[in-house]
């Protein structure tokens, strides 16, 4: 059964990888696309969201929808080092040339992803890949609405091993500690991706060589470009000799949740200014979150890239 999506994303380059993805999943029908402010500021991730679906050039036009530009508490903090200044890497769409494939909801993030729910109720995956600042608006403004979600998968924090940020905090977490503390509390349906499982699922020069400069197509260029694959050094982007999957395995969690192994957790989150400021605490109490700890890596890549040789209907882009 294809289950109906919401993909609720700060878009910097592993967020547009999830995007394809998804998009090139039969397994999903992305009704929603919601930007929030994270890897880079809210109007460039705004932009970001239009560029790879004029990338992607959907079949089915999705709303898209501004959310919070700023964290519920605090400053906004950005993953330019990592993304780049576009947040696209050195990945260059230009929108002009493509087709408009997507609707602009003119409301905000929280009230689409409400209104959305409240259409389909209790049939909506909302698969959350940034801060998690609209999701908590959402339940401090609609809570019936947030609750008609069936399910939400989260990309975010670490568990059981070091954050990415601090020693202790992984960067969607640590950008707005509240909003996922108010999330995390909200007893609904949760699946937590952290960096326990995504610090498993990585390209490597080998899978660039051997396994998407091969594909040779506009989805596989696109991914060298961002992720800033040198093809004389072999290295990325800082001279790293990987990259890290964070976001495509959340979406890839909702596509098969055969890939992971979960375990049932009760979790808060430290939102008091100070060494552990950001990191997910396990707490006493009823476990209330599906915590992915363990991956079937090979498994997940092999998803992965089969979905990055898919093609998009060049002669009938963006049919209704």
């Amino acid at each position: 059964m294809v289950k109906k999506v919401i993909i609720d994303c700060d878009v910097g380059v592993d967020d547009a990888l999830a995007l394809i993805l998804a998009f090139h999943s039969p397994e999903l029908e992305v009704k929603v696309v919601t930007g929030v402010n994270g890897n880079v500021p809210l109007e460039t991730v705004f932009t970001n969201i239009q560029k790879v679906l004029s990338l992607i050039q959907p079949k089915h036009k999705p709303l898209i929808a501004k959310g919070a530009d700023q964290p519920l508490k605090g400053q906004a903090l950005y993953a330019h080092s990592v993304h780049g200044k576009s947040g696209l890497g050195d990945a260059k769409i230009d929108l002009r040339k493509g087709k408009k494939c997507w609707e602009v909801f003119p409301g905000s993030a929280s009230e689409l992803i409400t209104q959305t729910a409240h259409k389909f109720p209790h049939q909506l995956t909302l698969i959350a890949i940034g801060p998690l600042t609209n999701l908590a608006i959402g339940l401090q403004k609609d809570i019936d609405g947030m609750k008609k979600l069936k399910e939400i998968v989260i990309m975010g924090g670490a568990i059981r091993s070091k954050g990415n940020v601090t020693p202790y905090a992984e960067f969607n977490i640590y950008v707005d500690p509240l909003a996922a503390k108010i999330v995390f509390g909200s007893g609904l349906p949760i699946t937590l991706v952290p960096l326990d499982v995504t610090h498993q699922v990585c390209l490597t020069p080998s899978l660039i060589e051997e396994r998407i400069r091969p594909i040779n197509n506009p989805f596989s260029e696109f991914t060298i470009d961002a992720i800033g694959y040198d093809l004389n050094t072999r290295k990325f982007r800082r001279g790293t000799d990987l990259i890290y999957l964070h976001d495509p395995l959340a979406v890839g969690v909702a596509i098969k949740a055969g890939l992971v192994q979960k375990e049932r957790l009760s979790l808060d989150v430290e939102t008091q200014e100070g060494d552990r400021f950001g990191q997910i605490l396990e707490a006493e109490g009823n476990p209330n979150i599906e915590v992915c700890l363990e991956v079937d890596s090979k498994g997940f890549l092999d998803l992965f890239l089969s979905r990055l040789g898919a093609l998009y209907d060049k002669e009938n882009p963006c049919s209704r």
